[in-house]
């Protein structure tokens, strides 16, 4: 299978990486220098690939699917890895949408960050279209699998709504965080490991944290009202119940998977 790659950060480095571990024929298409043969800053390089993954900034990926319009044929399967779907989801192509988003990453990004085990053990989201053919379902599913992921379906409303609970809105506390000790020096130079494992998010790439913050503000709005919620329950006097209760949910969670 000759499979595509837009966008060659830290997820499109890794499935560029991953891919070409297992022997897939592939094309990349990056701005930034690569000393990958069958990478180049021309989109006509994707001509002939059964998938292409679409993995530039959210701000940014509109702009590459309608250059893609152009170019591929309508049997070519295109997928995004942008963390919201609804937004995405909107507009049809002549090419094979599958809106798509891996949950995984790190705090870096670019290339020299990626690698090719960043997807071991993941769920990679995928959000079908009403026009979704079963066999070009499973044909992507197959590659997400390849890489080491595990593909679970939903719809563009729910996935979006759910990021910003464990995602967006958490990597915007984050940043809070750091913020709240901007001005007192004795924090900062007390801050130790479980300062930094709770901020880390914080250092999250500034295009991709704004992309969040901008364009699913509705939904990190609903969940910083139920994480101030949430907070109050925990400080009133019964806090010793509220905790347990959130012990037995914490380990019910965690406890019921297995490890990655």
């Amino acid at each position: 299978m000759r499979v595509g790659v837009v966008g060659l950060g830290l997820i499109g480095g890794s499935v560029f990486k991953k891919l070409k571990e297992l022997g897939y024929e592939l094309a990349g298409v990056s701005r930034s220098v690569c000393k990958e043969e069958c990478v180049s800053s021309d989109y006509e390089t994707l001509r002939g690939c059964e998938v292409v993954f679409v993995c530039t900034p959210m701000n940014k990926t509109p702009e590459v699917l309608s250059k893609l319009n152009e170019i591929l044929n309508s049997d070519t399967i295109v997928t995004d890895v942008c963390s919201l779907k609804e937004f995405v989801s909107k507009n049809t192509y002549k090419f094979k949408f599958i809106p798509s988003h891996p949950m995984a990453g790190t705090e870096k990004s670019g290339w020299e960050n990626s690698f090719p085990e960043l997807f071991q053990g993941a769920v990679w989201a995928v959000t079908p279209k009403k026009d979704t053919e079963l066999k070009d379902f499973e044909t992507l599913k197959k590659v997400i699998s390849d890489l080491g992921a595990e593909t679970l379906v939903t719809t563009p409303h729910e996935h979006d709504r759910a990021v910003a609970l464990i995602s967006h809105a958490p990597m915007l506390v984050a940043q809070a965080l750091c913020k709240n000790i901007e001005n007192n020096e004795l924090a900062q130079r007390l801050a130790s490991s479980g300062f930094r494992d709770t901020t880390r998010l914080a250092l999250s790439n500034i295009e991709m944290a704004n992309d969040m913050v901008v364009m699913n503000e509705n939904n990190i709005k609903d969940v910083v009202t139920l994480l101030n919620k949430n907070i109050d329950e925990l400080m009133s006097s019964d806090y010793k119940n509220q905790a347990q209760k959130l012990k037995d949910f914490r380990e019910a969670l965690y406890c019921s998977k297995p490890a990655k």
